[in-house]
């Protein structure tokens, strides 16, 4: 898949050290915590066939990383009332001078709309409410503010994505 650039493909064992350097960068420990504990969670990922794990690159330059799940296939208490068949994303940028720039926007618009095209029945996204920068790059990607919620991690707002040309809801 590719948009502007942008293109996603699966992570593989290869990008396990990658990854780790990107958990590690200021930027993304501060929202997904523990490196150690973050990495054993995708290597996990990687088998458990429920989750989709991607590498974002743009002009063939990885930078990001992204997930998509049914949210029923890992069941979140804020997420359980929305459809069966919705995709929940989650993302970092993993590259620090790719943030701010735009990019985030660009290439969540462009998975969204990739699995809305595959089949998806809504996509999702939940940042913690404080998460500005990232707020933002969702916003710019098409993604509404629909609901808060408190969770067992603390705040979380779902944001529902509304390809352009459409109403939310």
């Amino acid at each position: 898949m590719s948009d502007s650039g942008y293109t996603f493909r699966p992570v593989t064992d290869a990008d396990l050290a990658m990854l780790r350097q990107w958990l590690q960068t200021p930027e993304v420990a501060q929202w997904w915590g523990d490196p150690d504990h973050e990495l054993d969670l995708i290597r996990r990922d990687l088998d458990s066939g429920n989750i989709t794990n991607l590498i974002v690159a743009f002009d063939g330059r990885p930078f990001a990383y992204a997930q998509h799940y049914d949210l029923h296939d890992w069941p979140q208490a804020h997420l359980d009332h929305l459809a069966s068949g919705t995709r929940a994303i989650d993302t970092f940028i993993g590259v620090p001078e790719m943030l701010g720039a735009g990019h985030g926007a660009a290439f969540l618009r462009a998975l969204a709309c990739s699995l809305l095209e595959d089949g998806a029945k809504g996509v999702v996204i939940d940042p913690v409410p404080h998460n500005a920068r990232a707020r933002r790059a969702y916003e710019k990607a098409g993604f509404t503010l629909v609901e808060e919620h408190q969770t067992e991690d603390g705040p979380a707002i779902v944001m529902h994505f509304v390809p352009e040309g459409r109403q939310p809801g």
